[in-house]
């Protein structure tokens, strides 16, 4: 690992490593909106490629107080609560019922899988316990799940950017899988398919945009939705801290049952997680006026990224990630068979399995780009909402996970 003294920009040169930090950010932004081949990269993993080359260059220290105290200190806890706005469970459960059943059978895909990768590789790869509950936070939800869980467990830094790493290399063949099964004779034959016959009956329109630049065409925003945003944040993660400091100083750990417990209830991302579902649910209309908070959020996210790429050592990831890919492809395979032989019991069309198990793994934003790129509009929203209700349970799930196999 690279060692902070010889970083061109010292650990305490905080304006600099900012400027470095948000500039990042920003060209990874502004490649993914502008060129196609960054938009399937995806801005997150520009931003963390990023990170990997200045601190292999020694541009920038592999340990500074900007990354420790103001990213994972602040941006992630507030994050959280942003991109969470939208998790409204009447609605979800009104627009996209049946979409929400195959959703939590590839959900439960995901759990058996991080279990059945964690007993197989145990011992390869050390901490991967805590590996298994943040790819199941991340393989039902998403990168917030990620970041929350990797905070909970204390997952090694290095660990985090290794697993980052495999999970992107086993994203790349995953997403060409979902798509020779969406023109695979075979699943064609036994599975039906109404919205790719729609498409090819009507044909589908092509843009040039990016979909990355699709999904973020700029809203109306006002200052005044950027301080009640950062407002409400600030108090979720305040209250949020308070509650899950009650309930570890409240439960004992004298065996692994309450060990479980005071993990899971004195965590403050799950109550992050609780008190902004209650917020999105039970006060929907103040919530929808909340303009601005998943552009907020995302950006938050987007430094949280460059934060993983920061200790990652060329020759560790080389030697972790074989091993961390392969659990990571396990972890998707038993994610497809669940949603693939469901869904087919469940008598489900192709392209509500397949955008399902991507909502899962990708998260809503990638399996919306896949039904915006194929021509299934008509499932563009439903995805959209179970993803990010994959949100909610995510860290939940992944608390749980990590908690049975002793992260």
């Amino acid at each position: 690992m690279p060692e902070n003294a010889s970083a061109l920009i010292a650990a305490d040169n905080h304006w600099a490593l900012l400027t470095v930090l948000f500039a990042s950010t920003f060209l990874a932004i502004f490649l993914e909106q502008k060129y196609k081949w960054a938009s399937k990269a995806s801005g997150a993993i520009i931003t963390l490629a990023i990170a990997v080359v200045l601190v292999n260059l020694h541009v920038i220290p592999s340990e500074a107080p900007v990354f420790d105290d103001f990213v994972w200190g602040y941006a992630v806890p507030i994050a959280i609560p942003l991109l969470l706005l939208q998790t409204n469970l009447r609605r979800i459960h009104r627009e996209a019922g049946r979409f929400l059943v195959i959703f939590l059978i590839g959900a439960a895909g995901t759990v058996a899988g991080s279990v059945l990768a964690t007993v197989l590789l145990r011992g390869t790869v050390e901490g991967i316990p805590g590996a298994a509950a943040m790819m199941t936070g991340s393989y039902i939800g998403g990168g917030v799940n990620f970041t929350a869980l990797a905070a909970a467990f204390k997952v090694d830094a290095t660990l985090k950017a290794s697993t980052t790493v495999a999970d992107n290399l086993n994203m790349a063949i995953y997403f060409l899988v979902l798509m020779s099964a969406a023109g695979s004779l075979w699943f064609r034959k036994h599975y039906p398919h109404p919205h790719i016959d729609d498409v090819l009956k009507n044909g589908k329109n092509d843009s040039v945009e990016t979909l990355a630049a699709h999904y973020w065409a700029p809203k109306e925003t006002s200052l005044k939705d950027v301080a009640l945003n950062m407002a409400y944040a600030a108090a979720v993660v305040f209250l949020s801290r308070l509650i899950g400091g009650f309930f570890r100083n409240l439960i004992p750990e004298d065996n692994w049952f309450l060990k479980m417990l005071n993990t899971f209830f004195g965590s403050e991302y799950v109550w992050i997680t609780n008190l902004s579902l209650l917020w999105s649910t039970c006060f929907e209309k103040q919530a929808s006026r909340m303009r601005g908070a998943q552009e907020l959020g995302t950006w938050l996210i987007y430094l949280f990224f460059f934060v993983i790429g920061v200790p990652a050592s060329v020759g560790i990831l080389i030697r972790n990630a074989p091993i961390l890919l392969l659990f990571c492809m396990i972890i998707v395979a038993v994610n497809m068979l669940f949603c693939f032989l469901g869904g087919k019991l469940l008598k489900f069309d192709l392209e509500e399995i397949i955008l399902a198990s991507n909502a899962n793994i990708g998260g809503p934003t990638t399996a919306a780009g896949m039904a915006i790129s194929q021509g299934w509009v008509k499932l563009i929203g439903p995805c959209m909402l179970v993803g990010t209700f994959g949100y909610v349970i995510g860290t939940w799930l992944g608390i749980l996970v990590g908690s049975i196999l002793g992260a």
